[in-house]
């Protein structure tokens, strides 16, 4: 049941409230937080504003390559490289853009290395053994071995070398640096090698191929033939690679849009033609007469 409401009392000029029927619930209050403390600054240190000129603040790092003297053998190759990119490089040229693939080129590498040439000590020491061996039998009154007729398989280097074996189809694989300088070292070799049918691969570079016969570089490289447990792996890859250069040099050759290299405009003059075409665009829209 509802409590009875008390009568309010009203005096002459002057009004009472009635009291709540009910007493309204406490709001819980809420934590007290404390505000955090200033950093207090030591009053004997002022804070400056830092400023960069010279002999004030350390300079930020930036990107100083333009600023740069770059040697000249620098300048020379970056030089080269753009105008290899902006003037058209006929077929000739442009096939040494197109190298061996990763995959290849690892295995070539790996089958080359097993082939390095014999250093001299090693040499001078394999035939003093083998004399030895010799003079040692005819002490025994043995008849003495005759000569190693095995064949010791090197990889061949030096250009007139190469060249010898090429056109005397001795040669079985020839192998050519891509950034050979000046170009006409080895411009005519996949041609030769094209007509006499000796499969030749392009690969990067010319430093890796010095480092296979032990010297800086090497313009090119040649294998005469391998062991018989490499044999396998040799005749794999020479048929891959004779597919990807001897085989598909002529059908490169007539599609001109991969044939002929170059021709390719730098950023400024990309945007000054874009600009050029939009304004051309926009002086052919007819006009709107009001």
């Amino acid at each position: 049941t509802m409590p009875k409401e008390k009568r309010v009392t009203t005096i002459k000029g002057q009004k009472k409230v009635a009291p709540v029927p009910y007493e309204a619930p406490k709001k819980a209050e809420a934590p007290k937080t404390v505000a955090p403390k200033k950093n207090e600054t030591n009053p004997l240190f002022e804070s400056r504003q830092r400023g960069y000129g010279i002999g004030v603040g350390v300079q930020p790092k930036r990107d100083l390559t333009r600023f740069v003297k770059w040697p000249l053998y620098v300048k020379l190759q970056r030089k080269r490289r753009v105008l290899y990119d902006r003037l058209k490089t006929p077929p000739a040229i442009n096939q040494f853009t197109r190298t061996l693939d990763k995959n290849n080129a690892t295995t070539l590498f790996k089958l080359l290395s097993k082939y390095r040439p014999e250093e001299k000590l090693a040499r001078q020491k394999r035939l003093l053994e083998a004399a030895k061996t010799r003079a040692e039998a005819v002490k025994a009154g043995k008849p003495a071995e005759k000569k190693d007729n095995k064949k010791h398989f090197t990889v061949k280097y030096g250009i007139n070398h190469i060249t010898a074996l090429v056109e005397s189809k001795r040669a079985q694989l020839v192998v050519i640096a891509h950034d050979v300088d000046p170009i006409e070292l080895v411009i005519w070799l996949p041609a030769l090698c094209r007509k006499v049918g000796v499969p030749y691969a392009i690969v990067k570079g010319k430093a890796r191929l010095g480092a296979v016969v032990g010297k800086k570089t090497a313009t090119a490289l040649a294998l005469v033939g391998v062991n018989k447990e490499d044999e396998g792996d040799f005749a794999l890859l020479t048929n891959t690679i004779k597919e990807n250069f001897n085989e598909k040099y002529d059908e490169i050759r007539l599609n001109k849009a991969t044939a002929w290299g170059g021709g390719q405009f730098g950023a400024k003059s990309i945007a000054k033609r874009a600009k050029k075409e939009k304004s051309e665009q926009k002086d052919k829209r007819p006009k709107t007469s009001a």
